[in-house]
């Protein structure tokens, strides 16, 4: 009997607000009967239900005209225009799957641990420069070498993908040798040592930066 006296009620005749009642009225009395229909899913129900109906029924007289529309429920709209906007934007501007997958966030201690192994090999490239060519290249041979396994170590052991990790640093390797060669041709300055250590150098800060942030 109650259901069907509550049914026959108009929308703020439930809520118990009178028809020009301000929307924070309405909306406090739409949080107070919820509350007070905690295990009553059919009452929580009509009470949103009336809820919604007193807000399309205030807009729907404002398009017409013929009332002017309380300022609570003009900000609520407002609200929800700026609420579906910034959906909006959210989802154009959103990070694309493939490069959430490629991307990584380290720790700051695998970031100083990575960059300490580079710095110490770059050290050593810098340090053990030898006047001759042949033993020079040997060495930055072999320091290079060292930095492709650590490399691929730290690359392999975010995804355990080999072969991933194989072509990031082959291809870091590939990029680093293009950039020393651009910036060697385009006039930097030799700083006192020799054009195969500062392309070791390049290779180097690209390794760093690629087994730390990428995966």
């Amino acid at each position: 009997m109650e259901d069907k006296r509550m049914s026959e009620q108009n929308p703020y005749s439930k809520l118990e607000v009178p028809e020009d009642a301000s929307f924070e009225e309405i909306q406090s009395a739409r949080d107070r009967l919820v509350e007070n229909h905690p295990n009553d899913e059919r009452a929580r129900q009509d009470i949103e239900t009336a809820y919604d109906a007193i807000l399309m029924d205030r807009l729907r007289k404002r398009q017409e005209g013929k009332v002017t529309v309380p300022e609570g429920i003009r900000f609520a709209e407002k609200i929800a225009e700026k609420a579906s906007r910034a959906a909006a934007i959210s989802k154009a501007t959103q990070t694309p799957a493939w490069l959430q997958d490629t991307l990584d966030k380290p720790s700051g201690t695998e970031v100083l641990t990575s960059a300490g192994v580079f710095t110490a090999l770059g050290t050593i490239a810098v340090v053990n420069q030898s006047p001759t060519a042949g033993r020079t290249e040997d060495s930055l041979a072999f320091l290079v070498a060292l930095g492709v396994g650590f490399t691929m170590y730290w690359l392999n052991r975010k995804e355990q993908r080999l072969g991933r990790a194989f072509l990031l640093t082959l291809g870091t390797l590939v990029l680093g040798g293009l950039l020393s060669t651009f910036l060697l041709q385009f006039g930097l300055p030799p700083l006192g040592i020799t054009s195969q250590t500062i392309a070791t150098l390049v290779i180097f800060v690209l390794f760093w930066l690629v087994s730390s942030f990428l995966r």
